[in-house]
């Protein structure tokens, strides 16, 4: 299937198959400092149109669809909101920094596929540079019910010192080691079901376990109908298989998180890179076809991607 790209210029890509959008990936979002700028993907709807993402949730503003987004890189907050600090709980700091869209580097519709790449620059909230990211998104079709995301990241250290790239619980908060990739469901999906390949059920149960990937199944407002979102780890990601957030009960989120309970160093001039699959499919798959789509994702990470290091640090 040919896929459309819808080129905002200086603002965002919007990426649709036939008359469905599939996304838009807000790159030079107009975010508040608070909420440590970045750039996001929402809209994110399933080939029948089903909405899969939420965007500044009330009770979490930060969270902003699926973004990528580091609580703890050394003192500084891109995550957004206030910063964990043991003994104090959440303390607002002066210490949100943004992840600034530096330059377009890809940007092609062909062969079944749209490509996005770009540079960013992380800065701290008082100006200084301390990340010089290359990052690159990928979506094709796979199916007559499910597409899948790539996303690939590189991210070099340029602050002049060491960053350890951290969590809440590296900071001393039990079970909340957020941070990476993080994907934000609609609040209707509030109580769904949660799938990794050990088996399913409740978030809770889950939270902080490994695996090569996890799946949120929910249901809409409005018309009843179910969609599936699987996340796949790439094997050569630093820490795979990951430890994973999640939550149902509160709020529909699920993050592959590389730094949940443990901290990583990375060095002035070294590059540390991630890369992920990310399925979105149209109904309730079940256990055996939920599963099935995490192995599309496999898959495709294997085949699809912009040209890039293998995952891992490199000095």
């Amino acid at each position: 299937m040919t896929l459309h790209l819808d080129h905002a210029l200086g603002r965002s890509v919007a990426v649709r198959a036939g008359d469905v959008s599939l996304f838009t990936y807000v790159y030079r979002p107009d975010t508040v400092r608070l909420e440590s700028p970045k750039p996001y993907l929402h809209p994110i709807s399933t080939l029948a149109g089903d909405v899969v993402s939420l965007f500044r949730p009330h009770d979490h503003v930060w969270h902003k669809g699926i973004a990528w987004s580091l609580p703890h890189v050394g003192e500084h907050n891109f995550w957004g909101g206030p910063t964990y600090v043991h003994g104090s709980f959440y303390v607002q700091l002066d210490n949100n920094g943004s992840a600034v869209h530096r330059e377009m580097t890809g940007l092609s519709g062909a062969r079944g596929r749209a490509d996005i790449a770009h540079r960013l620059d992380w800065i701290s909230q008082d100006g200084q540079a301390i990340i010089d990211e290359r990052r690159a998104l990928t979506a094709t079709v796979l199916d007559g019910t499910s597409w899948v995301l790539i996303f690939e990241t590189a991210m070099t250290n340029v602050s002049g010192a060491t960053l350890n790239i951290g969590s809440p619980t590296t900071k001393g908060r039990e079970n909340a080691g957020y941070g990476g990739l993080f994907w934000r469901g609609p609040r209707s999906f509030t109580g769904g079901m949660v799938q990794s390949p050990a088996g399913s059920g409740a978030a809770d149960d889950l939270r902080g376990t490994r695996a090569d990937w996890f799946a949120f199944r929910g249901l809409h407002d409005e018309t009843g109908r179910s969609s599936t979102i699987v996340m796949v780890d790439d094997a050569a990601n630093p820490q795979h298989p990951p430890q994973w957030f999640t939550r149902s009960a509160e709020f529909a989120c699920l993050c592959p998180a590389p730094f949940f309970s443990e901290e990583l160093p990375l060095a002035h001039g070294q590059t540390v890179t991630f890369k992920y699959a990310v399925v979105v499919a149209s109904g309730d798959h079940g256990t055996d076809g939920t599963a099935a789509l995490a192995a599309q994702g496999r898959l495709a990470l294997t085949t699809l991607g912009a040209p890039s290091p293998a995952a891992g640090v490199a000095a």
